[in-house]
């Protein structure tokens, strides 16, 4: 029996450690992704990721999804595959639901993805019904946690990387999915040669196969600012994360933090962005619920729609 939780465990116990210490290019494109144009409607808009509601969809999934459908979500992002299954259905099964409830199965986290299980793990995921392959630390092995720095990072070499990426987004582009690699703070600390992970990545994969997730949240908490990476790198920022942060830095609903959304949302067509999807790690005073629920009324006050 397979199990393909290990990333995304490691990357909550430094989540949890952190909220702790707070506390105290256009191109040319062949693929269904690139295809694809942002979904958009009075009643239903914007996307939910279902790793902010993590607890409940273990519990009820199907109850947690319809949840999300009601508060006027349009579309969700997937975190959990076991077995071959997502949240204990099978591909189909999933879409059949996803259909029923009125919502478009978007991207999936697929951490657990290696050269070995990628052409199963690829044709569930096109399955489905999804657009976009998401990596989301990096993969086989080379995302690493440090229990006693608290700190989160990677093994290996950003060639290897960079190498890996390509050959997982070559995969993806032939099942007709976009491969996205979604980034958290450690990405954008300078090398040895000045170069940030992030840079380097960008530069040097092939952009035919593969292009971002940017985590809106992440980028500031590093110190950098997303709309001077849509300005350098326009075109490659596929699907944006929203979540906010508050005065003390901890994950927040959108709309009760710091971050200036509406320059960012300014900056869409520049990003290349088709979609964005409200994620919030922990939600603290708030239950899960709750907090997808804040954070779709309030995107409105920065013109998402």
């Amino acid at each position: 029996m397979k199990k393909y939780f290990l990333p995304q465990l490691l990357l909550l116990a430094f989540l949890s450690f952190t909220a702790c210490k707070n506390n105290a290019s256009s191109k040319e494109g062949t693929t269904d992704a690139e295809n694809e144009t942002v979904v958009d409607s009075t009643a239903h808009y914007g996307g939910a990721t279902l790793y902010t509601l993590r607890d409940d969809m273990a519990k009820n999934p199907k109850e947690t999804i319809k949840a999300v459908a009601d508060m006027g979500y349009a579309y969700i992002e997937s975190v959990n595959y076991e077995d071959g299954k997502f949240y204990g259905m099978e591909p189909q099964e999933y879409k059949a639901f996803l259909d029923s409830v009125n919502l478009k199965p978007i991207s999936t986290h697929m951490g657990m993805v290696t050269l070995e299980n990628a052409d199963t793990l690829i044709a569930d995921v096109k399955a489905v019904g999804f657009k976009y392959f998401v990596i989301p630390v990096p993969p086989m092995g080379m995302f690493k946690y440090d229990p006693e720095t608290k700190t989160i990072g990677m093994e290996g070499t950003r060639e290897h990387l960079v190498e890996v990426l390509n050959t997982l987004g070559e995969k993806c582009n032939a099942a007709g999915l976009k491969l996205l690699y979604h980034n958290h703070n450690f990405e954008f600390e300078p090398g040895e040669d000045g170069v940030t992970l992030y840079d380097y990545m960008i530069q040097n994969v092939n952009p035919d196969y593969v292009d971002f997730q940017m985590d809106l949240y992440w980028v500031t908490k590093a110190g950098a600012d997303p709309v001077e990476y849509f300005n350098k790198y326009p075109g490659r920022f596929k699907i944006w994360h929203v979540k906010d942060m508050a005065e003390n830095g901890n994950f927040a609903p959108v709309g009760e933090g710091t971050i200036d959304f509406k320059r960012i949302y300014d900056a869409r067509e520049k990003s290349g962005m088709k979609y964005y999807i409200v994620e919030q790690d922990q939600t603290f005073n708030h239950t899960p619920l709750e907090a997808v629920e804040i954070s779709h009324e309030n995107l409105k006050k920065f013109g998402f729609h």
